[in-house]
């Protein structure tokens, strides 16, 4: 059996194939295309040449894109959406879409109402729902929009007034509808719960777009009997359908893919990866084999939200990354680069754009390309003086990742890591692997799957121990529901938060649990 893992990025789309016992059998590197499709089915073709391998033996697909993101900093193919808010009279004062980029509110349509509901912060109720006046709204709606994100106050301590509405929603638009509750996104706090939901919402046309295109692709390959995954921004997996449901997951899961392709070929569990690519690099870090989580709201396409978001720094720094020599004598590298096209404009290539790849070329820290055409354009001083640059871009980034004042382990993945020096400052041991550079496209097939549930409870009303086991349960059925082996479920992090002076002694607790896929 095999699996196929694919990481769409800005710059390539990367794809390798793994065996039964997860040994790499093939990698290759194509062209990100502005169609998912073609670039995935250039990879999937590539990957597989000269392989005598059995298409019908390809029993899992995995797939990493960048297509969500995408979709929201360029607002195009986003859905309409219809902003339903429980939480009248209460948050008149602060409308939906507050402090959004206009350009992000007309392309998502602009529609809410915020309508009776709500709870306090100690879950006592604030206002009922009104059953006629969410289906008068939606008799408004109709017609106008393309989902529903449902957002009731203090959804996080109970989630039956959204669920009621849900409910009245797929009874007047139907049950293929798509709705969003955001008790399911997203954590404490109104505004960024709400925003992330809406963004949400918005994105499954999208997804569903990006789902299409990879089983297209699959299908024109001869892989019929795959089960399809998309990479989750955790680090872990999903099925195409729970994907559908919650695209926003998978914002952020291509540095996530590169962390667990890290973890896998260096066998670390604890590290700062620094994934470089052909115009960005990535730092992330490894807390137990996973990726680090921000404890940040984080911002997606200029909108504050609150959902879960790996702890990511990216910098101006790549294998493209354009090299420039200034009248003062000083040199510059980035953060400009010339990504896709290093095969044509770099200087080792045949170009006359001189780049940090030739940079490494001049330094012999990589045999590529024409070094004798480098070493006649290139002197040593300017090279010596970009290595310096990017050895300290590098080192100042790692420390800002770091938690420690001691040195880091670091894991240098990526295609563009041959520009990075390995001896850096502040960094106790650095560890390349000669398949880094489609770390990416590893961490995508070798994936767990995960599952999370986060909840205030009133422990002075809900045990702990009794809350515990809930929000266990309830993280348990997710990573089911996402296609994870019940038998094969363990515990990875549990998270407790008290609310100060809350008058039941609530505590936010968050259970994440992590398991195999179903064989």
């Amino acid at each position: 059996m095999y699996r196929l893992g694919i990481d769409v990025g800005g710059t390539n789309t990367d794809a390798i194939i793994l065996d039964d016992q997860q040994h790499v059998v093939n990698a290759v590197k194509r062209h990100t295309t502005a169609d998912i499709e073609t670039g995935i089915a250039n990879a999937i073709a590539g990957v597989l040449a000269d392989q005598a391998i059995d298409r019908s033996q390809i029993t899992k697909a995995m797939l990493g894109t960048t297509q969500v993101t995408n979709a929201i900093v360029e607002r195009k193919h986003l859905g309409r959406v219809g902003i339903l808010r429980l939480a009248a009279p209460a948050t008149l004062s602060i409308p939906p879409y507050t402090a959004w980029p206009q350009d992000l509110v007309d392309a998502l349509g602009g529609k809410y109402a915020i309508v009776n509901g709500g709870y306090e912060y100690d879950g006592q109720i604030q206002t009922e729902i009104d059953a006629a006046e969410i289906r008068g709204v939606l008799a408004d709606w109709a017609g106008s929009i393309d989902a529903v994100a449902i957002i009731g106050a203090f959804a996080a301590m109970r989630t039956d007034q959204e669920e009621a509405a849900a409910a009245i929603v797929h009874d007047v638009y139907g049950t293929d509808f798509p709705v969003t509750q955001s008790h399911a996104i997203g954590s404490l706090g109104l505004i960024e719960r709400e925003n992330a939901s809406v963004l949400n919402a918005g994105l499954y046309a999208v997804i569903a777009n990006t789902v299409s295109g990879f089983e297209a692709a699959l299908a024109s390959a001869g892989i019929a009997n795959a089960q399809l995954y998309l990479t989750q921004n955790d680090g872990t997996l999903m099925t195409a359908e729970y994907a559908r449901h919650f695209p926003i997951l998978t914002i952020g899961s291509g540095p996530t893919n590169s962390i667990r392709g890290a973890a896998y070929l260096s066998g670390q569990k604890e590290a700062i990866v620094v994934d470089v690519g052909g115009t960005t690099t990535d730092l992330g870090v490894l807390k137990n084999g996973f990726p680090r989580e921000s404890s940040l709201a984080v911002e997606v396409g200029g909108v504050r939200t609150n959902f879960r978001m790996p702890d990511i720094m990216s910098i101006g720094l790549g294998g493209g990354s354009i090299v420039r020599e200034h009248a003062d004598g000083s040199v510059s590298v980035g953060p400009d680069s010339v990504g896709y096209q290093i095969t044509e404009k770099a200087i080792c290539f045949g170009g006359d754009t001189l780049t940090a790849t030739d940079v490494a070329v001049r330094l012999g820290m990589t045999a590529l390309g024409d070094a004798a055409r480098v070493r006649a354009q290139v002197t040593q001083r300017v090279a010596t003086a970009a290595l310096a640059e990017i050895r300290t871009m590098v080192e100042t980034a790692i420390d800002k990742m770091k938690t420690t004042a001691g040195d880091a382990n670091v894991i240098l993945v990526g295609g563009g890591a041959i520009v990075v020096p390995t001896q850096l400052a502040g960094v106790g041991r650095v560890t390349k692997d000669p398949q880094g550079g489609v770390a990416n496209a590893i961490g995508a097939s070798i994936g767990q799957v995960s599952g999370e549930y986060t909840r205030l409870y009133p422990y002075a009303e809900i045990p702990r121990e009794t809350a515990m086991v809930d929000a266990k349960a309830h993280a348990e059925a997710a990573a089911t529901a996402s296609g994870a082996d019940p038998a094969t479920l363990a515990v990875v992090e549990v998270e407790e938060v008290p609310l100060a002076y809350h008058p039941a002694n609530a505590n936010r607790v968050k259970i994440k649990v992590v398991g195999e896929l179903i064989e």
